[in-house]
């Protein structure tokens, strides 16, 4: 078997940051500290944060991690559309910066793209008992990611989640323009338009409450129906109708 550093050069992990000084240095600590089985960078791109985000960044000092700014919130899509921009890898994944997601599920992810079983790759949350899971959010995120598979004909686990590995130059190709929160159905949209069926693997997940700083709303939610209504309603590109 090749070396899986000859097969796949370099990982972008691209962070979205807004107002998360009490948790992205950790966040960057615990990303940095993963034996990946490549190259890697983490392109961060601050959102426009007004706490002490910024100042943190700045005392970054490792030479995988570049630093984006932008210089007011744009929203989740708008970040990762910047990172995608400045991303030098072949692959990307992303990773938030709140300490949900555990990096160290990143090589897993990997793994079906070394070994030629996939191109696109999807973090499953099983979403067990936890004390700081709420019961809206989970029935939310289950609601939209079936409306998801009724409309496309698939079968897609969990449609939120924010580890979604790829080809940087396909996510370039989605075109990806919502801003804020409904970038993660309109992703998974334009793939299912295209026949693109992501490939699944298992990861662990530590959700926090509102309290904590939980961003996404019920308004996202509905959002999600909405892009993934418009995606099923387009032409797939050559013209042909999807069904």
């Amino acid at each position: 078997m090749q070396s899986t550093v000859e097969t796949f050069v370099q990982l972008s992990i691209l962070m979205p940051v807004y107002n998360e000084a009490e948790r992205i240095a950790e966040a960057l600590k615990q990303a940095l500290a993963v034996h990946y089985p490549c190259e890697i960078e983490i392109v961060v791109v601050d959102d426009g944060s007004t706490d002490d985000s910024a100042e943190i960044l700045g005392r970054m000092d490792d030479a995988r991690v570049r630093v984006v700014t932008h210089p007011r919130n744009a929203g989740k899509g708008a970040a990762i559309r910047t990172a995608v921009d400045s991303a030098r890898g072949e692959y990307m994944v992303i990773l938030d910066a709140d300490l949900e997601y555990d990096p160290q599920d990143i090589p897993k992810l990997l793994a079906p793209v070394l070994d030629g079983r996939a191109t696109v790759v999807y973090g499953n949350r099983t979403f067990g008992s936890h004390s700081a899971y709420s019961f809206w959010y989970v029935i939310g995120n289950k609601g939209v990611t079936t409306a998801a598979n009724v409309l496309f004909n698939s079968y897609v686990s969990d449609l939120e989640t924010c580890f979604k590995l790829m080809p940087v130059e396909l996510y370039r190709s989605l075109n990806i323009r919502s801003r804020g929160f409904g970038m993660e159905a309109e992703v998974t949209g334009k793939l299912l338009r295209r026949r693109i069926r992501p490939y699944e693997v298992p990861i662990s997940y530590r959700a926090r409450g509102r309290e904590e700083g939980k961003k996404i709303t019920w308004r996202d939610g509905v959002e999600a129906l909405w892009i993934l209504g418009r995606e099923r309603a387009r032409r797939r590109p050559g013209g042909t109708p999807a069904h």
